[in-house]
């Protein structure tokens, strides 16, 4: 379906705003849920959390992939070292990394977030993304790669799989290495 998948560089940010469009994604997000502790989750507005990423994108390396179709932006992949997104390290959430040093280690990776515009869902999308994010990890010195998927959900379409499908991820090759939460799988890959 995809043309072509490239890391999130400075020059693509308009191909993200786009992406993103003006409700910032998911309900003003802008891929910041991760990044922010709640506090200033909640203190935050829509335009804060999209000058956040900005700020990222620019100060590089790059955060995620983004996946275009004929020139425009249809999917995007947060992926990156744990410590870059620091609240999914919490040690309450089913995200909290596998052992307390992954936290730190800039060689254990974990794919976030997910966004795919409307009309690109349900088509196979977020296999592509998790197959180019297993090699941007890998190319990038990487040794193991983590998400928090869900198990279910009533919708393929559904923008509560902003984590990922724990299918996509087993078809990849990832093992479950912790389950702290019914339907929400740590899951890794050794790279």
């Amino acid at each position: 379906m995809t043309d072509v998948i490239s890391p999130l560089t400075p020059d693509m940010w308009p191909h993200f705003e786009d992406l993103f469009g003006k409700q910032g994604a998911c309900y003003g997000c802008w891929c910041t849920y991760f990044r922010l502790p709640p506090a200033a989750r909640r203190e935050s507005t829509r335009e804060r959390n999209k000058d956040h990423i900005k700020a990222r994108i620019e100060a590089g390396p790059p955060p995620g992939l983004l996946a275009f179709e004929g020139g425009q932006a249809v999917g995007w992949m947060q992926v990156g070292p744990r410590a870059d997104v620091p609240e999914f390290n919490n040690s309450g959430r089913a995200s909290a990394p596998f052992s307390p040093e992954d936290a730190k280690d800039a060689a254990v990776w974990a794919i976030s977030c997910f966004f795919i515009r409307n009309k690109a869902r349900g088509q196979g999308l977020t296999h592509q993304l998790v197959d180019a994010g297993i090699a941007f990890a890998r190319s990038s010195g990487a040794k193991v790669l983590e998400a928090c998927p869900m198990d279910q959900s009533k919708d393929s379409r559904s923008v509560g799989l902003y984590v990922g499908s724990s299918r996509v991820f087993e078809k990849a090759g990832f093992i479950r290495a912790a389950e702290r939460k019914p339907g929400r799988p740590l899951m890794r890959l050794e790279l």
